[in-house]
């Protein structure tokens, strides 16, 4: 039987730039979509938000720039999933454009700082691919304007080649925090 696996990422508090107001409340409600719906074991949901617990194995999972980092590299140096399988990937936060590539800020990312402290989306497609899942899809919820909001925060038109990927709102477009 084919299986479900989901990356979750949801961050309201940054260290360098604006807070957002529903980011983390909006990756809770993803978990409890993929888990209720989507039928997502806890062993195959991997879960980072301001204040979410250690994972099973102690680790952090606190969405700054290493340990996301350290869990992409890690989780998938090797395939863990087969053919048939779904692989979620799920990031709702802050993201820009720098030098033709785009970027996903954790909780410690800075504007001033990318592309050091910052990570590509290519990168994520890249590793996300390598977990061995047939289908591969990427939910990215963050403004793609240049500049309309947040002091050029956004991201633009790169794009990921196998993975299937749905933005929030179109280029150019910000994505606005609605309850």
């Amino acid at each position: 039987m084919a299986r479900n696996c989901a990356v979750i990422v949801g961050i309201n508090d940054y260290d360098e730039i604006s807070p957002l107001k529903y980011a983390k409340s909006d990756a809770e409600r993803m978990r409890d979509f993929f888990m209720q719906d989507l039928g997502v074991s806890h062993d195959d949901l991997y879960f980072f938000t301001d204040d979410s617990p250690r994972n099973t194995l102690g680790r952090k999972t606190q969405p700054t720039y290493g340990t996301l980092k350290s869990f992409l590299g890690d989780r998938f140096a090797n395939p863990f999933l087969s053919a048939g399988d779904t692989l979620w990937f799920y990031f709702s936060g802050h993201g820009m454009p720098c030098e033709g590539r785009d970027y996903l800020l954790p909780s410690d990312g800075n504007p001033r700082s990318v592309p050091d402290l910052a990570i590509p989306i290519g990168y994520v497609t890249e590793r996300i691919r390598r977990s061995g899942a047939d289908n591969v899809v990427m939910l990215i919820d963050a403004c793609r304007s240049d500049g309309a909001k947040n002091a050029g925060m956004g991201i633009g038109e790169e794009k990921q080649q196998g993975v299937i990927t749905f933005f929030s709102c179109s280029p150019s477009q910000v994505s606005y925090e609605i309850v």
